[in-house]
């Protein structure tokens, strides 16, 4: 079994000189801690996998596309493969749990992205389904 406590993690990641610190990976997904300094700089770049990510501690903006956003404790952003994002306006240090699936890193950057027609659709459908 692979357990561990988030409070270890966030340990091990403020002695870490890296912000991004791995700490599970199989072939279907990698998790890691991300951390931001109040008033940092998010200096990532689009990833080959989708994301997610769940915000323990802090409050900033995150840009997704054409999206922007606020995120505090608690918030849980999904970011599809290929698509430009940025954590901004960080008012608070941000510690920050990163699902990749599959791993960070296991696809080709070069390969089209995947298409999510059917949870387009299926989302789209909800969506019309509430407005009548």
């Amino acid at each position: 079994m692979d357990a561990h406590e988030i409070a270890d993690l966030l340990r091990g990641v403020r002695v870490a000189t890296q912000p991004y610190s791995e700490f599970l990976r199989v072939p279907s997904m990698s998790l890691g801690i991300y951390t931001l300094p109040a008033s940092g700089e998010d200096p990532q770049s689009p990833h080959s996998e989708d994301e997610v990510y769940y915000v323990i501690e802090g409050r900033a903006r995150i840009r997704v596309g054409g999206e922007d956003r606020e995120v505090s404790p608690g918030s849980l952003v999904f970011v599809p493969a290929r698509v430009e994002h940025r954590f901004h306006s960080i008012r608070e240090k941000l510690s920050l749990l990163v699902i990749f699936a599959p791993a960070e890193g296991s696809q080709s950057t070069a390969s089209p992205p995947r298409v999510r027609r059917d949870r387009q659709r299926s989302a789209q459908s909800s969506r019309s389904a509430r407005r009548r």
